[in-house]
């Protein structure tokens, strides 16, 4: 997310989403992978309130990022070999193909204000930051221009499985820009420059359930 920092909602406001036309979640790969969703794909509303949040954005095509799968004899790819094992749908490519998808979608919906996407997506702690930050933008009628121009790399730095509850975290690195304006289009935070940016996010899911989704739990920028 452009220019973020930590979590929750200070990390935010520092300009770690960048806006980016939603993905359809139902198209990763041609198969479920825990990030799907049933709701149409969030549409940015065609009249926007002068005085409220407009937020802008280009819509782009980047190539998918490079997606780097762990050791399977290591310890992270032993753990998401116990994770097969308590759900045998579980595909590590699968679900990291998803979390890229989720990462979009997700900084997406937060620079847009879409609180029914994030509540999809997020569990309670995370979606309760990310709507406060969403509520003090509305509030100060700040408006937020960020692009997501590409996603270099995704990949799977750690996995635990306790009982039959997984976590797994994903290091994406990417280049995009992010800024933040007031009501009268004064730069409040962020740059229109290109940035490479490192964000580590935490999803989570009790395997044991028929509940496919993946939840955000952590994001932080390294």
């Amino acid at each position: 997310m452009g220019a973020s920092s930590g979590f929750p909602v200070d990390l935010i406001l520092f300009g770690m989403i960048a806006a980016f036309l939603v993905l359809r979640l139902r198209s990763i790969l041609g198969r479920r992978t825990g990030f799907e969703r049933q709701a149409p794909p969030f549409k940015p509303p065609e009249d926007q309130n002068p005085a409220g949040p407009v937020i802008e954005g280009r819509a782009e095509a980047p190539p998918p990022a490079a997606r780097d799968l762990p050791d399977p004899s290591g310890t992270v790819g032993q753990t998401l070999a116990r994770m097969r094992s308590v759900d045998p749908k579980f595909d590590a490519a699968g679900f990291l193909a998803g979390a890229e998808k989720a990462f979009r979608i997700i900084v997406a919906a937060f620079a847009s204000g879409d609180r029914a996407t994030l509540r999809g997506l997020l569990n309670d702690e995370t979606y309760k930051a990310f709507e406060q930050a969403i509520g003090g933008r509305e509030a100060a009628a700040q408006t937020q221009v960020s692009s997501i121009h590409a996603i270099h790399s995704a990949t799977i730095e750690s996995a635990d499985l306790r009982g039959t509850a997984g976590a797994i975290t994903v290091r994406f690195v990417s280049d995009q820009t992010s800024l933040t304006q007031d009501r009268d289009g004064l730069p409040v935070i962020g740059t229109d420059a290109v940035t490479e940016i490192t964000d580590i996010w935490t999803f989570e899911r009790d395997l044991s359930t028929r509940d496919p989704v993946w939840r955000l739990v952590s994001a932080r920028s390294a």
